[in-house]
């Protein structure tokens, strides 16, 4: 087999490996930030033992949410467009609860130019509210729900630390080891490289 050839099903195996799955990405240190909170219908968990859990790309808010007194809440319904990310973390768009309608990720107040929806910041952390014409509103401001709220994992220098520590390692379980069968290289570094500051694919292993 030429190097050509070799070089193409490295470049595809790198695609397949670090392109972002559906499960969840919160709650990267897990220290509880996975909450938001309804006043008339409690705690949202983003990353509930049971079932998929939400996961945050750039694009998008897809999976589910556990509420206890709600049940399921699907953050990416078919045929609705589910919750979008601009790209600078600004949520929008609807998700939808069997037991509660749908919830606005980017909700207004008429006559009021506060800016209430859901957003994301540099470090993953959610702030701002959505809306359920059902349930009222969800709170995800951290500082109000125990310093805890909601947080998305997020490639930054925790992770590059983590990783040079195992750089030129031979070991394959190296969590360092992110496309190369051989050990931690170059190719490996570039796959980090193309992730940095932005969420964390499924089964992320350098936090």
């Amino acid at each position: 087999m030429n190097c050509k050839k070799i070089l193409q099903i490295l470049g595809v195996l790198s695609v397949l490996i670090m392109s972002p799955a559906l499960g969840e990405n919160i709650d990267p240190y897990e220290e509880g930030s996975r909450y938001a909170y309804g006043e008339n219908v409690g705690w949202l968990n983003f990353k509930p033992n049971q079932g998929d859990g939400a996961h945050v790309s750039s694009t998008n808010v897809q999976g589910f949410v556990w509420a206890e007194n709600i049940g399921w809440v699907n953050l990416s319904p078919a045929g609705y467009g589910g919750v979008v990310n601009d790209g600078a973390g600004n949520l929008s768009g609807y998700a939808w609860g069997e037991n509660v309608g749908w919830i606005n990720f980017n909700p207004t107040v008429s006559g009021d130019l506060n800016h209430y929806g859901v957003t994301i910041d540099a470090e993953g952390n959610f702030a701002g509210w959505a809306w359920g014409e059902n349930i009222g509103w969800i709170n995800f401001n951290s500082a109000q729900l125990f310093d805890k709220g909601v947080r998305a994992c997020i490639v930054a220098f925790d992770d590059l630390a983590n990783f040079v520590d195992d750089w030129l390692s031979a070991d394959p379980t190296s969590p360092a080891n992110l496309i190369s069968p051989d050990g931690v290289d170059g190719r490996d570094y570039a796959a980090f490289a193309s992730r940095w500051r932005d969420f964390c694919p499924d089964g992320w292993q350098l936090k």
